[in-house]
């Protein structure tokens, strides 16, 4: 079979954004509120990494559980027309994962319904099928953790980007992957919690190391970002207009691990990530404006990283 660069590992799911006019902070139980747009886009966070991965030139595949409903065409067809093949055997009974994302000019509230990703499981794929040089593990959560547990014993390279939801579990309900895993992305509240207190940055990027990842990434918003290979590095994202927020972080993950592949070292690598998220968020859903590979490198030389 032949080789392919990265298998994203986690969910798809339907987004649909309600665009509010009035501050959500306004709004009141049982209030009928006038909603001023709305639109639907393809996102999840085994999706947007897959779609960032082949928009920067890398043969990609998907792992993830749909149902047998609308929003799983919907989700196939995206994948189908950026040149993403699912492998995932068989569909969920469940419906496909969707999330409603409230948005206004300063905030935002995202119900998500976890669905048919709850389902996958070893069964849904063959060790044929994993001819991949990396793996990407998004959330996997419920039963389907055991799949992440199953895929961290297949030696492949691994960057692992668990949710808030994972980090709450805790270092222990993690650690058969995390001692697999050679790239950890988190964003700080997520490295707080999986660490279980607040501490300093280096204490929090040593303290990830020594759950097992050689390397390790704390992003935080529009703030400083810090990674630690070796040595401990630092870059400030450049200031661009916020649109919406939603897949910053699957846009980074997917730019620093192009980098990796293609070569890139760590710093250099980290600055793809980041020109690619801040483009992400100049724009609505999770997948507009995904930089090519050329268009990364050209935008990444503006961005100067600190050695600490």
């Amino acid at each position: 079979m032949l080789k392919y660069d990265v298998l994203c590992i986690g969910s798809a799911t339907v987004d649909h954004f309600l665009h509010l006019e009035q501050p959500i902070s306004s709004i009141r139980a049982g209030d009928k509120i006038l909603v001023k747009g709305l639109e639907s886009h393809s996102g999840g966070g085994a999706s947007n990494a897959a779609a960032g991965l082949s928009k920067l030139g890398l043969k990609v595949r998907t792992l993830v559980k749909l149902g047998m409903d609308h929003e799983a065409d919907y989700v196939l067809k995206d994948l189908k027309n950026r040149g993403i093949k699912n492998i995932t055997l068989h569909k969920s009974k469940k419906s496909t994962n969707s999330s409603t994302i409230i948005t206004e000019k300063k905030d935002r509230i995202i119900f998500a319904h976890k669905g048919s990703s709850l389902d996958l499981n070893k069964s849904d794929y063959k060790k044929s099928q994993l001819n991949a040089k990396w793996f990407y593990l998004a959330s996997l959560t419920g039963k389907s953790f055991s799949v992440a547990k199953d895929l961290a014993q297949c030696d492949k390279p691994i960057l692992f980007n668990p949710s808030l939801y994972l980090a709450k579990r805790g270092k222990k309900y993690l650690s058969a992957v995390l001692r697999c895993t050679n790239v950890i992305i988190l964003n700080k509240e997520e490295a707080e919690v999986l660490l279980g207190k607040k501490q300093g940055i280096h204490s929090m990027l040593h303290g990830l190391h020594k759950l097992g990842p050689k390397m390790v990434i704390i992003t935080n918003g529009p703030k400083r970002l810090y990674g630690l290979h070796d040595k401990i590095y630092s870059l400030m994202p450049l200031p661009v207009k916020k649109i919406n927020t939603a897949g910053a972080g699957d846009a980074f993950n997917s730019g620093f691990l192009a980098g990796l592949i293609k070569g890139l070292p760590f710093s250099e690598a980290m600055k793809v990530g980041q020109v690619n998220s801040s483009s992400v968020i100049q724009h609505m859903g999770t997948k507009h404006k995904l930089l090519t590979w050329s268009e990364a490198l050209k935008a990444a030389k503006k961005i100067k990283v600190k050695v600490l």
